[in-house]
């Protein structure tokens, strides 16, 4: 069992940045791949970006892209994202999440079914 924490949300105004951390502890040594999704009031969870642990490769969803990186330290177990140029439609609960099964970051990456592990979520707000 892989545990996830995150931290970092709060409230930013709209163009300003934030950085998300998840720290991973138990198992993490079967994680191979580490994301980050959303999720706003009403609507699905939607992916952000994917990272390969071993590697760093990474795989964005289309709306953060250019915006958004994803990283991890390997020695400290974390993952992070970090956003900036923030928009009022960025607003929702960040996650972070877990895949034992695939070694890989693609298109597949973008499903929340392929996650085996997810963090309790951290509150970001992005206002006018």
């Amino acid at each position: 069992q892989v545990q996830l924490v995150e931290s970092g949300g709060g409230l930013v105004q709209a163009g300003g940045s934030l950085r998300l951390s998840c720290a991973a502890s138990g198992r993490t040594f079967s994680t191979y791949v580490m994301a980050w999704f959303r999720q706003a009031p009403g609507k699905e969870r939607e992916f952000v970006a994917a990272i390969r642990w071993s590697s760093g490769s990474t795989y964005y969803g289309d709306s953060v892209k250019g915006r958004f990186t994803i990283s991890r330290d390997n020695a400290k177990n974390a993952l992070y994202l970090q956003m900036n140029s923030l928009k009022l439609e960025d607003t929702a609960v960040y996650y972070c999440a877990g895949d034992r099964r695939r070694s890989t970051v693609g298109p597949w990456s973008m499903y929340v079914d392929n996650y085996n592990d997810w963090g309790q979520g951290t509150q970001v707000t992005v206002s006018s």
